[in-house]
């Protein structure tokens, strides 16, 4: 027999809520939550739908975030089952969003169902903020709905992310901050010409060559106790008219600065110039600030969480800021508390994509252990 969190796992599967369509998971979340005595408000940002829900009254403002978004399927005839179709086979739950995060988005919503019938009466609020905009550019999703909230005095003590943090058993793995995410885009400018005549020309790929190596083997900080040291990659180089005889005129080259606490935006921006004016080409270069690093310390959410995992999986979890960005970026600079906790990351974004079907229970019960650690008084229970 189907578990209340898998079948509502699966409902939201079949919604092909290719970012930033939502396709109407929200409303099957809100209709849920309002049965329980949530109310629900839709932040439609542009072409977002964005939900805020919310359960009980005043301080302290717990929240489940998460996003109703996927990424594209590629192409589907490459997947053993339709990616859209969720199915079960050998224990295991598959379909695009099953583990990012339309599994987690399932165990919040039955865990909050089961947690206001146990304490209707709870501490505090209990809230949801669910964006269809997570997995794109992330412009009018979260970030929005945290603005907004902002604007009105709203302060979120405590959130968890859904995001797929564990390794390899639901619950081993808590992410407790993420390094920051900065883009660059280069372009080295040099003359087009003749092949055959190269000193009537200037190659822009043979002048970027130094300045990429130089950049890659920079050292940019050794990082801490908490962040592995700045790594810097290139993504994409673009050169060329596509002819075999032609020097191109200019070269654009893309890269990625992910980052920790031991550096700046500022430094990193400055040190960057630096390298490529020793270089001696001309330039034009942007940068793109995709998220700043965060570190939620053993303050009352870790605790929670960590308990949480105690109680349910029976072991000590491991705290982690590794991967890549979540929406937690826009929710930890109002001085939040921020965790994600959710199930196994290996699938993600995946052909087959996939997820336990015993761990979306497994992460019911976690949500709810740390609803429960934060907004019940164990003295009164």
């Amino acid at each position: 027999m189907s578990s209340a969190t898998l079948t509502l796992a699966k409902e939201l599967i079949s919604s092909a809520s290719v970012t930033p369509d939502d396709k109407g998971c929200q409303t099957l979340m809100a209709e849920r939550l309002a049965a329980v005595g949530f109310t629900n408000e839709s932040m439609r940002f542009e072409d977002v739908d964005n939900l805020w829900s919310v359960h009980g009254d005043g301080q302290p403002l717990l929240v489940f975030a998460g996003h109703t978004d996927v990424v594209p399927t590629g192409e589907a005839s490459k997947w053993t089952f339709p990616p859209f179709e969720p199915t079960e086979h050998e224990g295991m739950l598959y379909g695009r969003g099953a583990a990012d995060m339309k599994g987690s988005l399932a165990a919040m919503v039955v865990a909050a169902e089961r947690f206001a019938a146990r304490h209707p009466a709870h501490q505090g609020r209990l809230a949801f903020l669910i964006t269809s905009d997570e997995e794109g550019d992330a412009y009018n999703g979260t970030v929005r709905v945290v603005e907004t909230l902002t604007e009105r005095g709203e302060q979120i003590d405590w959130a968890v992310v859904g995001e797929p943090s564990s390794t390899a058993v639901v619950g081993d793995t808590i992410k407790n901050g993420r390094r920051g995410s900065m883009l660059g885009y280069l372009t080295v400018k040099g003359v087009q010409g003749h092949v055959a005549y190269p000193h009537l020309a200037k190659n822009p790929v043979h002048l970027a060559a130094p300045a990429i190596a130089a950049l890659s083997t920079e050292v940019w900080d050794q990082g801490n106790d908490y962040f592995p040291a700045t790594s810097f990659q290139i993504s994409n180089i673009k050169s060329g008219t596509g002819a075999t005889n032609v020097i191109p005129g200019d070269a654009e080259i893309m890269f990625s600065f992910r980052f920790s606490t031991e550096v700046s935006v500022e430094q990193l921006q400055q040190r960057t110039r630096a390298l490529l004016d020793q270089q001696g080409f001309d330039y034009d270069l942007r940068f793109e600030v995709k998220g700043h690093p965060f570190l939620t310390d053993r303050g009352a959410l870790v605790q929670a969480a960590t308990a949480a995992v105690e109680q349910v999986q029976g072991f000590a979890t491991e705290l982690s800021t590794a991967g890549g960005t979540s929406d937690g970026r826009f929710i930890a600079p109002t001085g939040a508390q921020v965790v994600e906790l959710g199930p196994v990351n290996a699938t993600i974004h995946k052909v087959n994509e996939c997820v336990s079907i015993a761990d979306l229970d497994t992460l019911t019960d976690l949500y709810l252990a740390i609803m429960e650690n934060l907004l019940t008084d164990p003295a009164a229970s």
